[in-house]
């Protein structure tokens, strides 16, 4: 009987560990596919630009560096785009000005341009019609997962 419950115990825990390590380390194992085709950065008029950065140093993880480009109706993230791997990552329309944590965005308004594609590479995100790029000044990868900031990008006007 002692043994039975030794198993029993020994199985759910192992079940634990080989869940939470396997939904840790699968986007390592299995990264998405990079973005079937380089996109065009030109696609009308270039209203603003910023660069992703790595808003917490000590987080070895949570990182993001490259380009990002905001026209009417469309966020592009240029080739030299990329983030540290996770789950559940969207792309946000944020209007403040500088994010540095997840707690910035307590209450905040955005707009969620969708799921992330690729951890790398240019990628299009489509704006919705009646969002007025002017009032948005960052534009931010977060993890819904975990609600955590992952790369934030100052918007800055085209031109300045």
């Amino acid at each position: 009987m002692r043994g039975l419950v030794f198993f029993l115990i020994g199985g759910i825990f192992g079940t634990a560990f080989g869940v939470a390590a396997g939904f840790f380390l699968f986007p390592y194992v299995f990264p998405p596919p990079p973005a079937a085709e380089q996109l065009q950065a030109d696609i009308g008029e270039r209203l603003a630009a910023g660069r992703f950065i790595h808003a917490n140093p000590s987080d070895p993880v949570h990182y993001g560096s490259g380009e990002v480009s905001v026209f009417a109706d469309n966020i592009h993230l240029h080739a030299d785009f990329e983030v540290g791997p996770g789950p559940k990552y969207h792309v946000y329309l944020v209007p403040r000005a500088t994010v540095r944590s997840s707690g910035e965005l307590s209450g905040e308004m955005f707009v969620d341009l969708g799921r992330l594609r690729a951890f790398k590479g240019s990628q299009n995100y489509p704006i919705p019609a009646g969002v007025d790029v002017a009032n948005y000044r960052s534009v931010v990868i977060w993890c819904e997962q975990f609600s955590v900031l992952i790369s934030p990008a100052d918007l800055a006007p085209a031109g300045s």
